[in-house]
């Protein structure tokens, strides 16, 4: 097909994908809402459906949003062969899986039947403009593959940020990255070791820890869109460099939200400066995501709160110098309105005494990935924390207060997972360009030259899907459903990624000395933290199938 013609294509085979979705929608109502308001047991009872539903309209804003870079690169002059290639695979693997059956996971796949979705109804994604998309896969994938042999980086596709001011902060902390951070990554992580304070101070001086903080506190004032770009760049070299940003995003969006104008002027311009490193603590042994039947409590006394119970997987706690602690205050029995955040201030620790402060113990928890920063039990026996730190000092508040940031955390671990699933892309590609069998380098095998091609084309798909959740932050717009959509795709694409690229390492990959075994391990464990896919897939069909679009 011709540019225009293409064009023209992609958009009635969207038409058609979203009109499928309608009728999903519908079918998985009757299941779950008989009487107009959605059941929550009904829900829990049609997970299958229900989360079915929630990776079909996933898969359809990706489509979209892909195809809305496709027109931005046509714009500015900047839609060549490879573009082409990646949207052509693209909308014909998408609208073939939409028909036949979407992984949620390995071994799991949910199938139009499973939503009540009848083979007539799936007609219009295999017939018209979507029937010879999907019938034109082969052909697009096969050349896509070709392209890939000859070793190009162009391969990977014009990200089109069409941003200036985008392009030279990615141009800065990729070139960051490539010198302190990409040579020494294998070490750390082969070591266990924390990430230098070097590197932090570094990373402080570029203004990586206020980047969306407001500049009157001390930060940069840029979007969420820049954010996304900063952690892709900087897990694209290793996820835990990329992710020492996370806790000041979450503890900065909390103050700036919800803090007083006197907790807003103690602490954003220290977090920003990277003068005050926080940790988050909200998860607990038993709850998990569920934060209704958080136990650890805050014991008002005067001048003051004493904290009692066990907290679990602290990023970076014991180098932390603040708390962003959500404890009980109401009723143990009082569910999410008992919940009070807290902007406890620590000691820093050191390897020697991790957690040198009175009321508080903790213990390492070993991990197979995510490492840099090291993960903790925390537990705490009257731990002392001074009254006016209870966030906008008003009980009661946590949840929702929790609830406001997590948009923010899930694009910014989103954009982490992209950058996750760039770097194993990177590391089959050079592999496969290296290795000879049988007299040709492997890349020349179809087998792993289509695992390439689809790991570029996935890539790009929830690139382009987390820009979109950024951009729909910026703009001032709920975007729990977009934010959520973004995690849960790019989170599976990073760890597909990272398999496909262990598996053309063949033998070797396997091996320790070998840095893609780092990224499979570190991949891992984005489809579970900030939400676990499970979670986000409630999240996205319980917001769609309320009326949220």
């Amino acid at each position: 097909m011709e540019g225009g013609e293409f064009s023209a294509a992609t958009e009635r085979a969207l038409v058609a994908a979203e009109a499928v979705l309608r009728i999903a929608r519908g079918r998985v109502l009757q299941r779950v809402a008989p009487d107009g308001s959605v059941d929550g047991a009904r829900v829990d009872r049609e997970q299958l459906a229900v989360h079915g539903f929630a990776w079909m309209a996933t898969y359809v804003e990706a489509l979209r949003q892909i195809r809305q870079w496709a027109l931005r690169l046509t714009e500015s002059g900047e839609f060549g062969e490879v573009e082409s290639l990646i949207l052509a695979v693209a909308f014909g693997e998408y609208l073939a899986q939409l028909a036949g059956g979407i992984a949620m996971a390995q071994g799991e796949i949910a199938r139009p039947q499973d939503l009540g979705i009848s083979e007539d109804e799936l007609a219009p994604l295999r017939t018209g403009d979507s029937g010879r998309l999907v019938r034109g896969l082969g052909e697009a994938r096969t050349r896509l593959s070709a392209l890939i042999g000859e070793g190009s980086p162009a391969v990977f596709g014009r990200i089109g940020l069409g941003d200036p001011t985008l392009e030279m902060i990615r141009d800065q902390i990729s070139r960051f990255a490539a010198r302190a951070v990409t040579p020494h990554a294998h070490g750390w992580h082969r070591r266990d070791e924390l990430i230098p304070i070097e590197v932090i101070d570094e990373l402080s001086a570029i203004g990586v820890f206020g980047m969306t903080l407001p500049e009157e506190h001390g930060g940069l004032g840029l979007g969420k869109t820049a954010m996304c770009v900063v952690s892709e760049e900087l897990s694209r070299a290793y996820i835990g460099v990329g992710s020492l940003g996370t806790r000041s995003e979450i503890a900065g969006e909390l103050i700036r939200l919800g803090g007083t104008q006197r907790q807003k002027e103690r602490w954003l311009s220290l977090i920003a400066s990277g003068a005050v490193l926080p940790t988050a603590v909200f998860t607990e042994p038993n709850t998990g995501s569920d934060l209704a039947n958080l136990q650890t409590r805050a014991v008002r006394e005067t001048g003051q709160y004493r904290i009692f119970g066990a907290k679990t997987w602290i990023t970076h706690g014991a180098r932390s110098d603040l708390m962003t602690l959500l404890a009980r205050t109401g009723a143990a029995d009082g569910g999410y309105r008992g919940l009070s955040m807290f902007l406890a201030p620590k000691p820093r620790g050191s390897d020697a005494d991790p957690f040198p402060a009175d009321g508080m113990t903790g213990t390492e928890i070993p991990v197979l990935g995510y490492r840099g920063m090291k993960e903790y039990e925390i537990a705490f026996d009257g731990y002392a924390v001074p009254a006016d730190a209870l966030l906008g000092e008003v009980e009661g508040q946590g949840f929702k207060q929790l609830m406001a940031t997590f948009e923010s955390a899930r694009v910014q671990t989103a954009a982490r997972a992209v950058g996750v699933a760039q770097n194993a892309l990177e590391l089959g590609l050079g592999y496969a360009l290296e290795r000879t069998q049988f007299g040709n380098k492997i890349v020349g095998f179809p087998r792993v030259s289509n695992k390439l091609a689809m790991m570029v084309v996935e890539t790009m798909l929830a690139r382009q899907l987390t820009y979109f959740a950024a951009r729909e932050k910026d703009s001032g717009r709920r975007c729990d459903i977009e934010a959520g959509m973004a995690k849960l795709l790019a989170a599976r694409v990073a760890w597909a990624n990272a398999d496909n690229a262990l598996q053309i390492h063949g033998g070797n990959g396997y091996a320790l000395e070998y840095p893609i075994s780092r990224v499979l391990c570190d991949a891992r464990i984005l489809n579970i933290f900030e939400g676990a896919a499970e979670i986000q897939a409630q999240i996205i069909a319980r917001g769609l199938l309320s009326g949220r679009n």
